[in-house]
């Protein structure tokens, strides 16, 4: 079982307004645990980002607690802080004469003392950070001269130098495109499991987040913060309640989301795996609802991927047509 590092005890969180207090949240209790990737997810101006500068004491929380390896937040003092809790933030670094080693060096500042010299111990973290993200390659690079997804895992080298157990990431894959996106959750996840650390960030990559993160944090205004599995979450409505909104559905038989289309008819659909997947999906997206529960005078087998490759349509007064494409599959089905 994992080992809640973080404790979170009837957390109220928010921030001073105009003669009162904005409160954005609370009553949240949660454990954060070691050897996990937790995403924290939620629509623009829900509070997110004033939740992780709270759990990063950024600025102080309302009520309740927060206790990191059982020590309550506010009990540590800013240096016993920076060997607990590092934080990668969304904002480019604008960095020029200084090599991704140099850098990453930098996290090993609350250990180094006013000069900041490393000694051969800490050359020796910064090295072994490097080679967990996986960049040796980068090491004696210029950082201006990275891309957004080079300098993003410079930055993760860059917390793990600081030999925290806690790291907090903020829109971590916000400039990358997708096969960035998913080779940062991926190694974020990686990472979680090879260091133990915990590892919590805020993300809008919804389908991403379902897919890699152990936990996911549901925030909106009107339920606060909802935390679970992603499956958990799939199974009990969470995820369809939290995204009802014209135009998206949970697809239960993926445990994504899709788009929600309009139906006009429905064809039962045999078949398992990505050849039943792709039929499936491209039925839906012209108005025909297909899946296994449906009953229809209309059948489709698809087969699977060890097949011969064909699609075999059923039609009424037992007719059947076997086709080789899903495009002559739907052209057969339109003109039935």
């Amino acid at each position: 079982m994992n080992k809640g590092t973080i404790h979170i005890e009837n957390l109220s969180i928010g921030y001073p307004g105009k003669g009162d207090v904005k409160v954005v949240a609370s009553g949240i209790c949660a454990d954060i645990n070691g050897g996990e990737l937790t995403c924290l997810l939620g629509a623009n101006g829900v509070g997110k980002s004033t939740l992780l500068r709270t759990l990063s004491a950024f600025q102080p929380k309302l009520g309740g607690e927060i206790r990191i390896q059982g020590k309550e937040i506010g009990d540590y003092t800013d240096k016993q802080l920076s060997r607990v809790i590092s934080v990668v933030l969304t904002e480019k670094c604008d960095i020029r004469n200084m090599t991704v080693t140099e850098l990453i060096g930098l996290g090993r500042s609350p250990y180094t003392g006013f000069w900041g010299t490393l000694s051969k111990e800490d050359r020796a973290v910064v090295e072994h950070s490097v080679a967990l993200v996986g960049i040796p390659h980068l090491a004696h690079r210029m950082v201006h001269t990275l891309s957004d997804g080079e300098r993003q895992k410079v930055m993760i080298a860059k917390a793990l130098a600081q030999e925290t157990p806690v790291i907090y990431l903020d829109e971590p894959t916000a400039f990358l495109d997708f096969p960035s996106k998913v080779e940062m959750m991926q190694l974020l996840h990686h990472l979680s499991r090879q260091t133990d650390k915990t590892i919590f960030l805020s993300t809008h990559d919804l389908e991403l987040a379902l897919q890699i993160a152990d936990k996911i944090w549901l925030m909106d205004k009107m339920n606060g913060v909802t935390i679970g599995t992603p499956e958990d979450l799939s199974l009990n409505g969470n995820l369809s309640n939290f995204f009802a909104r014209k135009g998206i559905v949970f697809d239960l038989e993926t445990g994504l989301f899709r788009v929600d289309n309009e139906y006009t008819s429905q064809i039962h659909l045999v078949g398992h795996g990505q050849r039943y997947a792709m039929v499936r999906k491209a039925l839906q997206r012209n108005g025909i609802l297909a899946n296994r529960n449906v009953t229809s005078d209309i059948c489709i087998e698809t087969g699977d991927l060890k097949g011969d490759g064909t699609f075999l349509l059923h039609l009424p007064g037992g007719q059947e047509v076997r086709v080789g494409t899903i495009e002559e599959l739907l052209e057969r089905v339109k003109d039935n």
